[in-house]
């Protein structure tokens, strides 16, 4: 049986924790699995490094970036082997080159474009565990790359499906995947199965144990994850294709995004090729946009409202004062939240929009903007409501029972 396993910052964050992982592996090992172990850098290694090279430089080459931050996963891979060797198991570590895994050349955001297999099966069938540096690979000109946020869920995933591994473990310091954020309900429960598309929804809309392009290729690929923590011994939460029955349970979990901006645009000049116009700009400055509602045209103007990440709102204001003819007045809110449910069982069930309304209608919480998929519903609303909020959704569906 190959199993891939990830390690997070949290659960390598210390020598004592990299020491409570070779346990664990070794644990592993003993139960007669073949093992190749992900791991990223010890948890706020990655930060330092950054505030290291801004020391020096406020925008640092990005190529240059990508040769200091992999150096993070590197130290933990080795310091894990070394550790993992010391108890009398043969282990050896890799880094993301040496273990195959070639990407394209979008420094500091690759993505993988293959892995050659060859040295990590040989280094398996020689009855080593095989520990890779997560969140690297290298690309056609022989430069180092990193991932990305998330980078060594989607180095492992990769791994993972590469190998036909039977299950990629990702381990943290939450032991699954609950049906809201149980340090904002009490109540929360944990899953035990949820399907990739609730996943990649839930992962979207702000829930932070898994990155979404993990989850994306994890469905692509049919590699099933096991959500775990590194600290207790549970069963964690499979993520797979969808299970037996899945539609009869109307929503699986409540999800919040605090990160989130409202742009009001009154009166906008309602002539063909305005809204491509406004938003392909957007696109060029790589703002990503989520919610968009646009009233129906009155007296040759409109009105166009739509929703940003925080963190993008002034690079959207700049955009939009480059189009200050073609609309009377703006208005932005950062005091907005987005609370959304998500649930295959939307699909088969009618009302579930409605009752979501009811329940926040009850609570004299406004909703401000409305989006939906096959699986979801999304509202934007007061950020001040946005906890309240998910507590009376968590309750109208039953999701702590």
């Amino acid at each position: 049986m190959l199993v891939v396993q990830k390690y997070g910052g949290t659960s390598v964050g210390s020598l004592e924790r990299i020491e409570n992982v070779a346990k664990r592996v070794a644990k592993a090992r003993d139960e007669g699995k073949d093992l190749v172990i992900v791991v990223s850098a010890m948890s706020g290694e990655t930060n330092k490094l950054i505030e290291y090279a801004h020391h020096f430089s406020k925008t640092p080459s990005k190529r240059e970036m990508d040769m200091l931050l992999s150096s993070g996963e590197r130290v933990t891979a080795a310091l894990l082997a070394i550790a993992l060797n010391e108890m009398g198991y043969k282990t050896i570590a890799l880094t993301g080159r040496q273990a195959g895994i070639k990407t394209d050349n979008a420094h500091t955001y690759a993505r993988i474009e293959s892995i050659n297999t060859q040295r990590l099966r040989n280094e398996i069938n020689d009855g080593n565990i095989v520990i890779v540096a997560g969140f690297q690979g290298i690309n056609n000109d022989g430069e180092v790359t990193t991932l990305g946020r998330g980078g060594s869920d989607l180095s492992a995933v990769a791994l993972a499906g590469a190998l036909n591994a039977d299950a990629c473990e990702i381990y943290s310091d939450v032991d699954g995947i609950y049906t809201t954020d149980p340090r904002i309900e009490p109540k929360a429960k944990k899953l035990d199965f949820i399907s990739y598309d609730e996943m990649l929804e839930l992962s979207s809309l702000g829930a932070k144990v898994l990155q979404n392009r993990s989850v994306e290729l994890a469905k692509k690929m049919g590699v099933k994850i096991i959500a775990k923590s590194s600290f207790s011994d549970g069963d964690g939460t499979v993520i797979a294709d969808k299970g037996e029955n899945m539609e009869e349970v109307l929503v699986s979990g409540v999800a919040l995004d605090k990160n989130q901006a409202r742009v009001s645009l009154r009166d906008v000049k309602d002539r063909p090729g305005i809204a491509a116009e406004i938003f392909n700009k957007l696109a060029d400055e790589n703002i990503n946009i989520d919610m968009i509602i646009q009233n129906a045209s009155e007296n040759g103007t409109t009105n166009l409202g739509f929703t940003v990440p925080q963190s993008e709102l002034e690079r959207a204001k700049k955009v939009m004062d480059s189009f200050k003819e073609e609309f009377g007045s703006s208005d932005y809110d950062e005091n907005v939240a987005k609370v959304s449910i998500v649930g295959v069982g939307m699909k088969s069930h009618s009302g579930v929009a409605a009752k979501a309304f009811e329940a926040l209608a009850k609570n004299n919480i406004n909703i401000e903007m409305i989006s939906t998929s096959e699986i979801k519903v999304s509202m934007i609303i007061d950020e001040k409501f946005g906890e309240l909020a998910v507590r009376v959704l968590h309750e109208a569906f039953g999701l702590g029972e």
